[in-house]
Parts: structure tokens; C-alpha cells; sequence
């Protein structure tokens, strides 16, 4: 089986080696090159960043990963417990926000999420976004402004929401009494009407319009 390479962008030489043995020491992961620049030339998965490093903004190296691999998953370490990087960091395209004290079992859980398409969020400040956001629920939402081709059905919407929540598509058919075939049938439709290419982009759409109030 094929191994997760994994890019660690850090400029703390304890927490790279750190990092280091504990991807190396997973049968699916390894650890690969630790600088920007090597990201193109390394091909990796999934890139683990932190945002502060001395020289290096870190929102703008995000966004430079992107645009040379735009399939390549980014997962922000970071020492901020701040709702506004969060944000910052997933409008730039990241597939997850993991604070530096977070266990090593949470670090790996977090690879592999992003790495299976979800996005994942520190525990410790999914609540503080959701939260954050409640008060834009009663606004009216921009795509009815738009016109009726992206106002979403009650049936798409609990989809959306519920993949906003980190679902995978067969815990989504599971609570919604669908087929795995028809979520992703969905997926396609909302993906088509919101005009975007990704799940990490229906998550932002979803923090936008302020539809993570409950899970349905």
C-alpha cells in the first residue's frame, strides 16, 4: 500500500523531528521534504503548516501550496486558539486547523480525515465557530438574492450540513436513510448550483450562510 507523504512546513526544529518520527513511525504515512519551496518537487498529500515562522507569512505560503498543487490537502498547525485564523485559513483553501497541543493520536486522526476528503476542525474551536455563526442564521442567505437556481432544497441542505460537520458520505446516507450512491448524487448537485469544486468549499459556504446552528 502506498504511504501518505506528508510535507512538514515548521521552523521549530524539536517539533520537526518530533512530527518526523511520529508520521514515520505510521505503516501509511512518511514524512518528506520541510520547506515551501520543495512542496511542487516533493508531491506530497498532505502538507502540515504552521502559520508563524520567522520570514514566511504563513497565509501567503498557504496560498502559494494551493496554487501549485491545488489537490494537495493542507492541514494549519497552529498555537492560536482564534476563530479569525480559523476563518482566514479556510477561505485560503486549508482542509484543516489543528492547535500545536493537540495530542499526537488527534494529529493523526486529522491527517486521515483531510486525506479521505473531510475537513477537520480542533475540537476546541469547532464550538466557537459554530457559535460565531449562529448569528448570521436569520440574514437572508445570497443565493436566494442570486435567484431561485441556488436556493437549496430541505433535503440538500441537510446534506450540506451534515458534510459541513465532517460526515463521510456513507454516516450522511446512514442518518438520512439514502444510498451512498445518491449522497454523492447530492454532493454533485450542490457542488454544481453553489459553482464550486470541493468539499472544503462547501464548508465555507456553509459557515457563511450560518447553517451549522444544530446538525439535522
Amino acid at each position: 500500500m502506498a504511504k501518505l507523504r506528508i510535507l512538514i512546513v515548521d521552523d521549530h526544529g524539536v517539533l520537526r523531528a518530533g512530527l518526523r518520527a511520529l508520521l514515520n513511525s505510521q505503516p501509511d504515512m512518511e514524512a518528506c521534504y520541510e520547506a515551501v519551496t520543495r512542496a511542487a518537487e516533493a508531491s506530497p498529500d498532505i502538507v502540515l503548516l504552521d502559520l508563524k515562522m520567522p520570514g514566511l507569512d504563513g497565509f501567503e505560503a498557504l496560498r502559494r501550496i494551493k496554487a501549485q498543487n491545488p489537490a494537495v490537502k493542507v492541514l494549519v498547525l497552529s498555537m492560536y486558539e482564534d476563530e479569525s485564523y480559523l476563518r482566514r485559513v479556510l477561505e485560503a483553501g486549508a482542509s484543516g486547523y489543528v492547535l500545536k497541543r493537540a495530542a499526537d493520536a488527534e494529529l493523526l486522526s486529522a491527517i486521515r480525515a483531510v486525506h479521505g476528503g473531510g475537513i477537520y476542525l480542533d475540537p476546541s474551536l469547532s464550538r466557537t465557530v459554530v457559535e460565531g455563526f449562529l448569528s448570521q442564521a436569520a440574514r437572508p442567505r445570497s443565493g436566494a438574492k442570486e435567484g431561485e437556481d441556488k436556493k437549496l432544497s430541505e433535503r440538500e441542505e441537510a446534506v450540506l450540513r451534515l458534510l459541513a460537520y465532517g460526515h463521510t458520505n456513507q454516516e450522511i446516507a446512514a442518518k438520512l436513510f439514502l444510498s451512498v450512491k445518491t449522497v454523492e448524487g447530492y454532493k454533485a448537485r450542490l457542488m454544481e448550483k453553489l459553482g464550486v469544486r470541493s468539499r472544503a468549499a462547501l464548508v465555507r459556504y456553509a459557515l457563511q450562510e450560518g447553517l451549522l446552528t444544530s446538525e439535522p
